[in-house]
């Protein structure tokens, strides 16, 4: 009966050991161990699913555009030219993000240090925004549903659960999601996303 016995704890404390809880998703910095967004995956799949935040198109099926603005950027290729009228702070939002433009999807990346090898959503995000000194150190997802102030944004407005966040800068959209299967990481995408299920925020100001 002893070997039985044995057996039988070790296999309940394993059971124990995989079912132990995640770690808190509401975590992070610059010196945190990075516990944030699981939602989103390396890969897009080929059918759009949650973890893409796909763009939303109307009864007809053209795609919604992003919300008119000011000044509305455009897309040359895939960086995003600025609008003359936009204020300083959105210009430099619009070049911070230009640089990391065609980084792959790291999923904590952004998080332990601003230039990274390839970004999540909310380091892709933060990079973003620190461009113009509007954030001082990386925010997971879940963190952006109170950062800033409530509702939508004049140039900037972030779109935030705790599972994914992404963001419009001057009409454009900031995202790691809703891309081509097979392409990964931060985007400027030309259309908007479904903003169901996201706490909307935006900087102060802006």
């Amino acid at each position: 009966m002893a070997p039985a016995v044995g057996f039988v704890a070790v296999f309940a404390a394993l059971a124990l050991f995989f079912a132990a809880p995640a770690a808190n998703a509401d975590s992070g910095g610059l010196g945190a161990t990075y516990t944030g967004e699981t939602v989103e995956t390396p890969s897009i799949p080929a059918s759009p699913t949650e973890t893409e935040v796909p763009a939303v198109s109307s009864p007809s099926g053209v795609p919604i555009p992003a919300p008119t603005v000011p000044g509305a950027a455009t897309l040359a290729g895939e960086r995003a030219i600025a609008p003359a009228s936009a204020p300083t702070a959105v210009k430099q939002v619009i070049a911070a993000a230009n640089r990391i433009r065609a980084t792959p999807y790291i999923w904590g990346g952004g998080h332990g240090r601003w230039w990274d090898k390839g970004y999540d959503c909310s380091g892709s995000v933060s990079y973003a925004l620190h461009g113009a000194k509007l954030l001082e150190a990386p925010l997971v997802s879940g963190s952006f549903m109170t950062w800033g102030e409530p509702g939508p944004g004049a140039w900037i407005t972030i779109y935030a659960n705790k599972q994914h966040v992404y963001m419009t800068v001057a009409g454009l959209r900031w995202d790691t999601g809703g891309d081509a299967p097979g392409i990964t990481g931060p985007r400027w995408h030309a259309y908007m996303a479904s903003a169901k299920g996201f706490v909307i925020r935006h900087p102060a100001g802006y």
